[in-house]
């Protein structure tokens, strides 16, 4: 049985990792009369032309298309459209099943998401009672919840600095110093050892060879038949593994995952034993 202290993280992106498309393309694209292909396309050309982070151009085409299709921008307009998301086989059942057998080892598994998407769609999903905290994009409102600004940007790179709050238990955005603060890796509440990151795509790679070059495991899925860049991420180096998104009980994703955990629970605590033994005896 793992020590009482070890806690593991999984970490998941959430687009096309968990749910089976971009979130905005389940209502929100839909409800202001745009395609898909339409909308990105737009948001993607606008990024180009201003020289703009392409996460703040498809924040802001979400607020001026839906203002111009007279969709409400409020927050309990963004969170509903929540309601409509998809997800692969085995995902609403996922969350419960790691926690059950993560307890049978004695561990204590936490989820967290960190996307580029938007945290108020995630709030309305299904599944976001799982998750400890979410890491994602999101609006400052008024007095009136109605979307002003862009309060949280989550980008390809800067999704990399979730790793280590949670690594240090920071989860509070606003908290930029204890971050940065100098704590030994294995004193902090989530060493890099003890966590799994599952994506889909390029944005996801800093996040995977963050986590794996510090004895961490990344995963990489994608949808049946389009395995093309799980396979360059497995490749080159990026992704431990890679498996088609199905989270179903049995299958062969779940079946690594749990080996993952096991072998955490036993490396996790294995190093506590050597580091208290060496403090004990005054190395």
């Amino acid at each position: 049985m793992a020590g009482d202290n070890t806690t593991l993280a999984l970490m998941y992106d959430f687009d096309r990792t968990l749910c089976t498309k971009d979130m905005q393309e389940y209502s929100f694209i839909p409800n202001v009369n745009m395609t898909p292909e339409e909308f990105w396309m737009e948001a993607n050309n606008m990024a180009s032309e201003q020289k703009m982070d392409r996460v703040l151009a498809y924040m802001f085409m979400m607020l001026d298309k839906a203002r111009s299709a007279r969709q409400s921008v409020r927050r309990e307009s963004f969170v509903a459209l929540g309601h409509d998301l998809e997800f692969y086989p085995g995902v609403e059942s996922w969350f419960d099943r790691i926690g059950a057998f993560a307890q049978g080892l004695g561990v204590q598994v936490e989820h967290y998401i960190i996307s580029s998407g938007l945290r108020e769609i995630i709030e309305g999903s299904t599944i976001y009672r799982h998750f400890k905290e979410v890491f994602a994009c999101e609006f400052l409102y008024d007095v009136d919840n109605v979307a002003q600004w862009p309060k949280n940007v989550v980008n390809y790179t800067t999704k990399t600095q979730f790793l280590f709050r949670i690594n240090k238990g920071t989860l509070d955005l606003s908290d930029d110093r204890t971050v940065n603060e100098y704590v030994p890796e294995d004193r902090r509440p989530v060493p890099f050892r003890n966590m799994l990151y599952i994506g889909d795509g390029m944005t996801d790679v800093p996040c995977m060879k963050l986590v794996k070059v510090n004895g961490g495991w990344s995963i990489a899925v994608y949808q049946q038949g389009r395995q093309e860049t799980a396979v360059g991420l497995l490749r080159d180096g990026r992704a431990d593994f890679i498996f088609e998104a199905d989270y179903s009980q049995g299958g062969e994703l779940e079946s690594t995952v749990m080996d993952i955990i096991r072998k955490m629970a036993v490396t996790d605590t294995l190093k506590r034993r050597s580091v208290n033994q060496a403090e004990q005896i005054g190395w």
